[in-house]
């Protein structure tokens, strides 16, 4: 039996002027370590190395729809998986709470007829800033139909909800209400995000997991790779608002998407989408990929 490719996707860097990206093997790791959106490359190890984690997919006939047990490595249940940290995210993300994959332990997945796929997960989540970990369990459906509806995510993490974030949002509020602040995309050239840049870097994860939630399916697996540019408008209903440009990177097609997004943030409302544009391909993004084939 042939074994896939195993794909490896260097750190996402570079944009200069325009949105237009360069993905790039040489950035230093120890600028962008522990990046939350990454993936843990075995069910026993998890490397914070750098910004996309390896994910093998050991047989190709794992990346089929499978039901039963799952094997916690492969995509079928990652993709589930990941889902629940977007799901996560949506519900309580903020520029001091983030949460991230860790492990799936274990994962089911049962045909539901026309209702979809559901898949039942063991899993560990991490709140990347506090390194807090905790054992959940969840579960996700993939409804059928066309246009297919969002993933429903049902998930149980009570401990990590318990990490007491508000002081520092309410400082970081009461910093940011009364000024205009423009940044360029993050991580910059070098792989680099300044520490006082790292609150609106995981403002940008918590708001593009929206879009991660909403599109993602079966056959997706997507990290938000880079904030290519973020500006801060002026201060609404004592709400931060903020106009996002974000590329998403999609595992499994390896496409670098391209969207926008406006939304509002403040301690008490959290993270509200107004407005969000999937934004036309870029004709001149590069991806460099090593593939090693094994037969």
């Amino acid at each position: 039996m042939s074994l896939s490719s195993l794909v490896f996707l260097a750190v996402l860097l570079g944009v200069n002027g325009s949105p237009s990206v360069t993905i790039r093997p040489e950035a230093s790791s120890t600028d962008i370590s522990g990046h939350p959106n990454s993936l843990p490359e075995t069910a026993d190890e998890t490397d914070t190395s750098g910004q996309v984690r390896v994910l093998e997919v050991v047989e190709a006939e794992e990346d089929e729809m499978a039901t039963g047990e799952l094997n916690p490595n492969h995509y079928p249940a990652q993709r589930a998986a990941n889902v629940v940290r977007h799901y996560l995210n949506t519900r309580y993300g903020s520029p001091y709470r983030v949460f991230t994959l860790n492990r799936v332990h274990s994962g089911n997945a049962e045909d539901m007829a026309d209702a979809g796929r559901k898949y039942q997960l063991e899993i560990s989540v991490q709140d990347f800033i506090s390194n807090k970990t905790e054992k959940c369990s969840a579960e996700v459906l993939f409804p059928r139909g066309e246009p297919q509806d969002s993933p429903s995510v049902q998930a149980s993490c009570e401990e990590l909800l318990k990490i007491d974030t508000k002081a520092q949002e309410e400082a970081w509020y009461q910093q940011n209400k009364n000024q205009s602040l423009v940044t360029a995309h993050l991580p910059d050239s070098y792989g680099h995000i300044d520490p006082g840049n790292e609150p609106l870097w995981h403002l940008g994860i918590v708001a593009a997991s929206f879009i991660m939630l909403n599109e993602s399916t079966e056959n997706t697996l997507y990290n938000m790779a880079q904030v290519a540019n973020v500006t801060q408008l002026e201060t609404e209903n004592d709400q931060l608002k903020f106009d996002y440009y974000i590329l998403l990177h999609d595992m499994v097609s390896q496409e670098i998407i391209h969207w926008k997004l406006l939304f509002t943030w403040s301690p008490a409302e959290g993270v509200k989408v107004l407005q969000k544009e999937l934004m036309p391909k870029c004709h001149h993004c590069e991806t460099v990929e090593v593939m090693a084939n094994t037969n």
